[in-house]
């Protein structure tokens, strides 16, 4: 890249790097990925799938569809030794995916392409930033200049460490094996508790045939086993599998020929900040945890589209610096909250009889109605609410998926939001709110909504006479029919006012057909 500028540099092409480069691709920044891996073939799956909430991400980004046809569903979100059943909550999604990172992956990466995201290949070894911007330094090829830089490049984050920010927490206190592998003896498939820990076996590949996944029981066995002990901070070899599986199992069912091995701890911890002046962190460069609950990829998507249009209206000039500090706001004490629930969980799968009872109790306690909607709501995602000050139940929430009725026809919330815009739904009178010298960023439609109103875990709410979406899908502001408080709103989250000509939507959006733009 040489001399070229680039509004906003991402450090990592995983999951939560390729989001946020979409994400701001969709506000028509200037955005380039840097990643260290040298091909795009991602080797191994170290997690697998997502919540509710990151589905409804993906649906409001018009995309959920591709992993769908992928991947498998089902009520998948559990804790000890019960599995909870989140079918009941309003949502269009209740229920967990199941499908192997490399696949979300490769996924993402199409629609970055489709996008126009340029991703180099390099390593990212330091950088030094000023008030101008930030100059990053990569191994063996020529600095890169960008305005931004965001750091989603793992828990051994170069860009973290490189900024100064502190990553308190707590140390491993157990360390399990994961890969793939071949066998000379089938095991035998599925989760058991050994003294050590957990053991798991499973098949891990699938094929696309004539477009349609067909599950195989072929290739390499995927295996996870917890060590006697916790295991060194390096790479694993074939020989520290081996000899994990014949302590939990007597044998090593002849393992040979691994594709890939991998060591995961229950360490757990949090960048003190998301943020140093123009660096930025998102996913796990900004928290680590034990993967108990599937919580990994769905966080750092979270952090993605939070970050994403904040970035995007500070690079164009539209808001000022400042809005960058509520993604840090914002996101620490959700990725705290997280945490705790992965420290908690991983704590149910150790094999001591006390922890058993534990198990025994919190079975019975996601027996019952209120306790299990409560912890179904935090594995899901779907309970997250940021502090936007007191107000109507709906404000910091997300934004449900509702059945709209419009001038131009049936419209669902979350097709309006495919674009990542902000969006004013008038549920009054039609044409009764304004938004004024804000008209060039945010989209008003006129709509009406007969059904009730709920929230995951809250339950029913009031109707709201209009309500102000942020382009991640959270409510920040809710109308009593006075417009009070509105233009407040306008100018925290989308900058002070000006005039200027109607935002249009990009020619083949399904929102230029009747004219709601």
């Amino acid at each position: 890249m040489g001399d070229d500028m680039v509004d906003v540099l991402v450090a990592g092409g995983g999951p939560t790097g390729l989001m946020l480069a979409a994400e701001l691709a969709l506000a028509g920044i200037d955005v380039a990925i840097v990643e260290r891996r040298p091909t795009r073939e991602l080797v191994g799956s170290r997690a697998g799938g997502f919540h509710s909430r990151t589905i409804e991400i993906l649906d409001q980004r018009g995309i959920a569809d591709r992993f769908l046809a992928e991947g498998q569903v089902a009520q998948a979100a559990g804790t000890g030794n019960r599995m909870l059943d989140a079918g009941d909550f309003p949502t269009r999604h209740p229920y967990t995916l199941g499908l192997w990172q490399k696949h979300i992956e490769r996924i993402l990466a199409g629609w970055v392409d489709e996008l126009s995201v340029p991703i180099h290949r390099g390593e990212v070894i330091g950088f030094a930033q000023d008030d101008a911007g930030v100059v990053v330094h990569l191994a063996g090829g020529e600095p890169i200049r960008t305005a931004y830089l965001v750091g989603a490049d793992g828990g051994r984050s170069v860009i973290r460490k490189a900024a100064g920010i502190e990553f308190p927490g707590w140390e491993a206190t157990t360390s399990s094996l994961i890969g793939e592998a071949e066998v000379a003896e089938e095991p035998e498939l599925g989760t058991r508790r050994t003294p050590a820990g957990l053991l798991a076996f499973g098949r891990t590949e699938y094929v696309i045939c004539d477009g349609e996944v067909v599950y195989a029981d072929r290739g390499p066995v995927g295996i996870m086993v917890t060590e006697a002990h916790v295991g060194p901070n390096s790479d694993p070899t074939l020989r520290d599998l081996s000899e994990a599986l014949v302590a939990a199992c007597g044998t090593d069912y002849g393992i040979h020929s691994p594709t890939w091995i991998s060591r995961f701890t229950d360490a757990t911890r949090q960048a003190a900040t998301y943020r140093d002046g123009r660096v930025l962190l998102a996913g796990d460069a900004a928290h680590i945890h034990h993967p108990s609950g599937g919580q990994g990829i769905g966080l750092g998507i979270q952090d993605a589209v939070n970050l994403g249009w904040k970035l995007a209206q500070v690079v164009r000039g539209v808001s000022p610096d400042s809005l960058l500090d509520t993604y840090s706001a914002e996101r620490h004490p959700a990725g705290a909250r997280a945490l705790r629930q992965t420290m908690a969980m991983s704590a149910l799968q150790r094999p001591d009889p006390r922890i058993e009872a534990v198990r025994d109790l919190m079975a019975e306690l996601m027996d019952m109605d209120e306790p299990r909607r409560h912890v179904a709501g935090l594995l899901s995602g779907l309970d997250v609410r940021y502090d936007l000050g007191a107000g109507h139940p709906l404000l910091g929430c997300r934004m449900p998926d509702l059945d709209l009725v419009t001038p131009a026809g049936p419209l669902r919330v979350f097709t309006l939001l495919h674009p990542a815009r902000p969006v004013l739904l008038n549920l009054g009178e039609r044409g009764s709110v304004d938004v004024g010298a804000w008209r060039d960023r945010v989209q008003v439609v006129d709509a009406s909504y007969d059904g009730a109103w709920e929230l995951p875990v809250i339950g029913a709410v009031p109707a709201p006479a209009a309500v102000l979406i942020r382009p991640d899908g959270h409510v920040a502001w809710v109308g009593d029919g006075t417009g009070a408080g509105l233009e407040d709103a306008l100018t925290t989250w989308f900058g002070p006012p000006v005039a200027g000509p109607v935002l249009r939507a990009r020619v083949g959006s399904p929102l230029t057909d009747g004219g709601l733009w």
